[in-house]
């Protein structure tokens, strides 16, 4: 066979196998689309938050450990008493355990003001309030990995709470009584961890 004809034949044989090649990867990508398809999408982020990418919210759950970002807001009082959640039973994540009062997902193409405005008022029924960032930290359980950004308020006059598949009920604890409870199980261990996190920054 000459050289030219095997250059012939060997440029059209990488042709067809480039567009085999990016067939295949739009019949994966179709796959996805069509197992994803109306689930939230959270964003992917690195260390320092900077977004790396997305994906759908049971593939973060699913003990891959992909980073992704949440918000957390402890609900305090002057008099230092806390706001917990007590989740829904229903809940993958430790059901039934008393928690902080507000925290979920930021969802793709949301900042951070606006998830937790969202989850504020979805889990507290909370609209009108201030808060401030008083941490960032990752926290790994058995199934994912969290970056943490952590808000605090002292606006809580107008929270409401209706048992829904979120959350169950909420009430103000004393600082007392949550550290009568460490360890016991009825709290969940993220919600210790920033309790204590609280107490170092003299907030409790």
């Amino acid at each position: 066979m000459s050289k030219e004809a095997w250059a012939f034949i060997s440029g059209g044989l990488f042709y067809i196998l480039f567009g085999i090649y990016f067939l295949f990867g739009i019949f994966v990508q179709k796959r996805k689309q069509k197992k994803y398809a109306g689930e939230e999408w959270v964003p992917l982020v690195d260390e320092k938050g900077n977004v790396t990418g997305q994906a759908p919210r049971s593939k973060v759950h699913d003990g891959s450990k992909l980073l992704h970002p949440v918000v957390h807001m402890q609900v305090l009082t002057p008099q230092k008493a806390v706001l917990l959640q007590k989740r829904s039973r229903s809940k993958l994540i430790q059901p039934g355990k008393w928690d902080t009062a507000v925290g979920g997902h930021i969802s793709a193409g949301e900042n951070l003001e606006e998830a937790l405005k969202k989850e504020a008022f979805e889990e507290i029924g909370l609209k009108d309030f201030s808060a401030r960032l008083v941490e960032v930290y990752q926290w790994e359980s058995d199934i994912e990995t969290e970056l943490v950004y952590l808000f605090v308020t002292y606006d809580h006059k107008n929270f409401q709470v209706s048992t829904t598949d979120e959350v169950e009920e909420a009430r103000f604890w004393t600082a007392k009584q949550i550290e009568k409870q460490l360890g016991s199980e009825l709290l969940t261990p993220n919600f210790e961890h920033e309790f204590q996190m609280l107490k170092k920054k003299g907030l409790l």
